[in-house]
């Protein structure tokens, strides 16, 4: 849903968005990253540069005339740095999300805003980047859980309303999760 209109572009529904995009770039956080509350945190959450890169990306792929491609790689950087899920700090895993609860190695269909690792390694993948050595512990565990079948199971579900049932339970093997892990391990393997 692109069209250029002299020097405008206009992406998602033939909106002009470069405002916007404008703001999400001025609130780049110092680490890279961005934070749903920029002005009352200096520290950068996974879960909100995951939705930005997407919308940057979407952006730049649709056209949009703001360069955006340098924020985009400083937060691409930023969760790269913690291996999609430790602390920089000192490097300790982060299994749950301070604010929701949620485990980041559990995959859900739709994520939401929730942020797991294999949302984060599906972006990867998409935007092209090249893998290296720090997804190599997510990719791992992406890898575990593989079902005798081939598929991987819907391991949680984030409370939203979706426009139709996907006919999907958690526990049981999911056509959406399956989708993304192929595409992740499909991209880690061609590297």
């Amino acid at each position: 849903m692109h069209q250029r209109t002299g020097s405008r572009s206009r992406c998602n529904f033939r909106q002009d968005v470069s405002p916007l995009i404008a703001r999400l770039l001025s609130e780049q956080l110092a680490d890279g990253g961005w934070n749903c509350a920029p002005h009352e945190s200096a520290r950068s959450s996974f879960n909100t540069t995951l939705c930005l890169l997407e919308a940057l990306l979407a952006y730049e792929r649709a056209g949009g005339r703001l360069h955006t491609a340098a924020a985009r790689l400083r937060g691409q950087e930023y969760l790269l740095e913690r291996c999609l899920g430790r602390r920089r700090s000192t490097g300790q895993s982060i299994t749950q999300d301070r604010k929701g609860g949620g485990d980041w190695r559990q995959f859900a269909f739709p994520a939401w805003w929730h942020y797991d690792v294999l949302w984060a390694l599906d972006y990867f993948a998409s935007a092209g980047s090249d893998p290296d050595a720090r997804v190599e512990e997510a990719v791992a565990l992406v890898r575990s859980k593989r079902d005798g079948t081939g598929r991987w199971p819907l391991d949680t579900w984030h409370a939203g309303t979706m426009p139709i049932d996907l006919g999907e339970r958690v526990g049981a093997p999911s056509r959406w999760i399956t989708l993304c892990a192929l595409r992740v391990l499909r991209w880690c393997d061609r590297a």
